[in-house]
């Protein structure tokens, strides 16, 4: 990836998305990340804790020209300590896919680099799947809507609600979350209320809560389609936003047949 000068700023990334976004497109550029950045896989930089209880000490002893952040993943007085101490901190906040692919230009220019082309590929792969993607592996057929929750966390269960960047995916995926319309955005839910809620389908992702086949689906009547989908093609926005749409749509359609 060329930059516009010709060296890298070093950046501690706060995001694990936004770890994986950077390091792909600006190699060399990371300094730090977070203890639950795990991609790439052979991500080696210092670690400086988690997201919600980063060491500021650390990360400040590492003298990053900057540091990327997000309104929701990280802590404000975190971020008000490293601003204290001189860092630049640059926060994104992302609510739906829109947004996200604004915050990612504007923070891979913040690193000094040119638009990448994995970032057109997965602009292309939501507004315009490729033949082979299309009823083979991305979205379901916008002429079907499937009523769903989205339980991120169980004991106590807690689902998507308003205004998430998940919720967002999923609608333009043909699925339509039951609480987008709650006054909170994780809202706390009894399971009983989630058993009765009338729905077509559960989507239990792999992240955060690490929902599995033995542990999740047993909680919801065999009536109900339970899709097992990735947290990281859900939930995170950087590179694999490009194959999001395949992998999302393959798990849908193995959960629920009828959007085939």
């Amino acid at each position: 990836m060329a930059l516009r000068s010709g060296t890298p700023p070093r950046v501690v990334s706060l995001v694990p998305s936004l770890t994986e976004a950077v390091a792909v497109t600006v190699p060399g550029a990371l300094v730090g990340a977070t203890d639950w950045c795990s991609h790439p896989a052979d991500l080696d930089v210092t670690r400086v804790g988690g997201t919600k209880n980063p060491d500021v000490p650390r990360i400040l002893a590492l003298a990053p020209d900057l540091v990327i952040a997000n309104e929701e993943e990280n802590r404000a007085p975190d971020l008000a300590a490293l601003r204290a101490a001189g860092l630049q901190v640059l926060v994104t906040e992302v609510r739906d896919l829109d947004q996200a692919f604004r915050e990612l230009a504007r923070i891979l220019a913040a690193c000094g680099a040119d638009r990448p082309r994995w970032l057109e590929e997965a602009e292309a792969a939501w507004w315009e799947p490729p033949p082979h993607l299309k009823g083979a592996g991305g979205p379901p057929r916008p002429d079907i809507r499937l009523r769903a929750a989205i339980p991120i966390w169980r004991r106590p269960w807690m689902v998507l609600g308003r205004d998430t960047f998940a919720g967002d995916l999923l609608a333009r995926m043909g699925v339509d979350n039951a609480y987008a319309g709650h006054a909170e955005r994780y809202p706390r839910i009894p399971l009983e209320e989630l058993r009765a809620a009338d729905l077509d389908l559960v989507v239990l992702p792999d992240e955060p809560y690490r929902f599995t086949r033995d542990d999740g689906p047993e909680a919801f009547s065999a009536r109900t389609p339970v899709a097992l989908v990735s947290g990281r093609h859900l939930t995170w926005y950087g590179p694999s936003l490009a194959e999001a749409p395949a992998v999302l749509g393959a798990a849908l359609r193995a959960a629920y047949p009828p959007v085939l």
